[in-house]
């Protein structure tokens, strides 16, 4: 860990009650937890006998709720379709301590769901539903509507644009924010996808995937060298016009662009169950420094931590700020272990030249 590490209880203290207004795509992570002791006689395939579900909010509002977990003061804007599972989705929202009143419905939409089948804690398929069209105008605008009115309410001391491509975060819609919010002084942190990638420009902070970055740069960046990577990640920082840029590496860690040179940070050593949803927790993390003005190095390394602890776990999970505190503590104190251990190796070795030198003067 760097020198830029913060105080710990300091950052985490900061965090409470920051209003975070999140804007995308809300969905369902439903996992279907089954067994197997038959085949059909329909067909040469297993017949799945369903245990127990588990429905977990996924998408922006898995962000809204490692948001509220960090101790922030989450705000949703979205629209689910008009059925079961978005009435769900409200409830869950409900169940979890946060307002679903900036959500809106919409009949001609299907809610997302994304239906994992595991049996013995493995994924063995996924079936989804979902809408992935742009929504009408109409619903773009009372979304805007609820959007500017609740930004005038609460003042949120950030926004996050979470997009997963299911057509919540138009073209219009973004161009909008954007250029209102930056009118207000309120910094955009964006979690883009694959369509509407450019849209993004002059955000505050843009944090695109190890994917997303390759498929804007045409080619895949996975196998490059540190250096040849920092280059990549430099045309894309320039290439959007934004205060800071963040690419996340899976295991290679992140890189962290911004008002000071490019910055690798390495990821820490995990036992990683499941990637789902660690980039919820990392923009989660970042949006929170950022509210703050904190030093972006040091809150780039938090939120490479928070990252790495959802992936121990199986399913979309969000941070458990417990487990950060204790996890970020535990690193720091093995960093400055090791910085000090260092100096006293390498303390006789100054002393000698030192002795040298003056004798040679």
């Amino acid at each position: 860990m760097s020198k830029h590490t913060p105080n710990i209880s300091s950052i985490f203290s900061q965090f409470r009650d920051v209003d975070v207004v999140i804007v995308g795509d809300i969905m369902i992570d439903r996992y279907l937890h089954s067994e197997t002791e038959r085949m059909s006689a329909e067909a040469p395939v297993p017949i799945w006998d369903v245990q127990r579900v588990d429905n977990r909010l996924g998408g922006a509002a898995n962000v809204a709720l490692n948001i509220k977990k960090l101790g922030g003061r989450p705000h949703i804007i979205s629209v689910v379709g008009d059925d079961q599972d978005g009435h769900l989705l409200l409830k869950l929202l409900r169940e979890q301590g946060m307002s679903p009143s900036g959500v809106g419905l919409d009949k001609s939409r299907k809610s997302t769901v994304k239906n994992r089948v595991i049996s013995k804690n493995n994924q063995i398929f996924r079936f989804d539903y979902e809408s992935r069209e742009d929504l009408e105008e109409k619903v773009e605008l009372a979304l805007l509507d609820r959007f500017f009115s609740l930004i005038d309410d609460v003042k949120p001391k950030v926004i996050i644009l979470e997009d997963y491509n299911k057509g919540v975060l138009t073209q219009k819609i973004i161009a909008n924010i954007i250029h209102h919010t930056k009118e207000r002084d309120i910094p955009v942190v964006v979690d883009p996808k694959f369509k509407n990638f450019l849209e993004y420009q002059n955000c505050a902070l843009f944090k695109p995937n190890l994917k997303e970055a390759s498929y804007y740069l045409d080619t895949d960046i996975s196998e490059l060298d540190d250096n040849m990577l920092i280059e990549a990640a430099t045309a894309i920082h320039h290439a959007m016009s934004c205060k800071h840029t963040v690419i996340t590496l899976s295991d290679r860690g992140m890189i962290l662009i911004g008002e000071e040179m490019p910055i690798l940070l390495p990821a820490y050593k995990r036992n990683i169950a499941d990637v789902s949803g660690a980039g919820d927790t990392v923009v989660s993390v970042l949006a929170c420094g950022l509210a703050l003005g904190l030093d972006m190095t040091a809150t780039a390394e938090l939120a490479n931590i928070a990252g790495g602890l959802v992936c121990e776990k199986p399913g979309v999970q969000a941070v458990n700020l417990k487990e950060l505190v204790d996890e970020t503590e535990t690193i720091f104190n093995e960093a400055l272990e090791h910085e000090v251990n260092k100096l006293v190796k390498e303390a006789p070795k100054v002393v000698e030249e030192k002795q040298k030198a003056d004798a040679g003067s």
